[in-house]
This record gives structure tokens, C-alpha cells and sequence, in this order.
């Protein structure tokens, strides 16, 4: 592929540098997410087993997770 080509579809294919959709995953925990998990569980300090059963209790919103795992 030309030089010209390259930069003609860099144009009509946008890498993806805004921040729509990162509030909305920061205020989720997903609990498949072993990564998100880890976090989690080292910033209230508990288990990760007790993170991912926490979640499954009151779903993945991550103040409902932290209130959960506060008491």
C-alpha cells in the first residue's frame, strides 16, 4: 500500500481518543475482570473472592460494591 494510501484511511478510521464510556466503566466493577477484582480488593482491603461475591450480590456498581464491603 502507498504512502498516500495510508494516510488516506488513518483519516476515515479514527483512533480513539476521546473519553466517552470511560465514566460510565469507571463507576462499574466487573467482576469476570481479574485485573478490576485485584484493584478492588487491595483498595478496601479484603479478598478477591470476597469482591467477586460482593458483586454478584449487589451488582457491579462500584459504590454499591464499596458500601458493601465498608460494613
Amino acid at each position: 500500500m502507498s504512502r498516500l494510501g495510508r494516510k488516506l484511511n488513518r483519516r476515515h478510521f479514527p483512533t480513539a481518543n476521546t473519553s466517552r464510556g470511560r465514566a460510565q466503566d469507571r463507576a462499574r466493577v466487573a467482576g469476570g475482570q481479574d485485573h478490576e477484582v485485584r484493584y478492588e480488593a487491595e483498595q478496601e482491603r479484603v479478598s478477591k473472592s470476597k469482591v467477586r461475591e460482593t458483586v454478584k450480590k449487589v451488582g457491579n456498581s462500584r459504590k454499591k460494591v464499596e458500601a458493601n464491603l465498608e460494613k
